[in-house]
């Protein structure tokens, strides 16, 4: 599916609304100005509200599992805000709220 490229700046969810970031995104690679996001990095996650008494906890990282197929950053498929992440260790998904539009990507 082709979207705008995920980056640094990025809006990104986790579905209990903690504030998701890329842990190590692509310096040499920019768009708006801002590197991209690769799928071999997994985000962090920060602010998760979820704490069920029972469960396994808060949203800490997530991992992208849908990425880009035809663009890539030094090797690694860039992300793309109509990509699918699962957040662990709760196996709910990240959401991409807001990013540049300018470059698009499949």
């Amino acid at each position: 599916m082709p979207g705008p490229l995920l980056h640094l700046g990025a809006t990104v969810l986790c579905a209990h609304g903690g504030q998701a970031t890329p842990s190590a995104p692509m310096p040499r690679v920019l768009v708006s100005g801002q590197p991209v996001a690769t799928q071999a990095a997994p985000y962090l996650v920060a602010g998760c509200a979820f704490s069920p008494p029972q469960g396994n906890g808060p949203c800490v990282t997530a991992q992208w599992i849908v990425a880009a197929t035809r663009v890539f950053a030094a090797g690694q498929p860039v992300l793309l805000m109509s990509g699918q992440a699962i957040c662990a260790p709760t196996g709910t998904p990240l959401m991409p709220v807001a990013a540049q539009t300018r470059v698009i990507g499949t």
